[in-house]
């Protein structure tokens, strides 16, 4: 992938939808829920103030795992892949997810 994102703006891959339920009921295409959480690709320089001009840069990092608005973002398909490109007002929170111990 060979994207910048500008300003604010940061690169997703949505998690894929839930195909089945926790009780085993598979879930069908047309009733499945845009997901609202994903994996941060690409993160902007940040969005300049408005009183000093300084960038004020980002609360996230590639890497992340964030939860965004449910209709936020603009969805763009490079090199076959579905992504989502945010503003950082359109992200709610990081997900710190635990790590399965074996």
């Amino acid at each position: 992938m060979n994207l910048k994102p500008l300003d604010d703006r940061i690169v997703v891959r949505p998690n894929e939808a839930e195909e089945t339920t926790v009780s085993g009921i598979v879930i069908p295409d047309t009733a499945k829920e845009k997901p609202q959480k994903g994996e941060v690709l690409a993160v902007g320089p940040g969005r300049r103030s408005e009183q000093t001009g300084s960038i004020i840069p980002l609360d996230v990092s590639v890497g992340d795992t964030v939860v965004y608005s449910k209709y936020g973002g603009t969805e763009i398909s490079v090199d076959g892949e579905d992504l989502l490109i945010l503003t950082s007002r359109d992200v709610l929170a990081i997900a710190n997810e635990a790590k399965k111990k074996k």
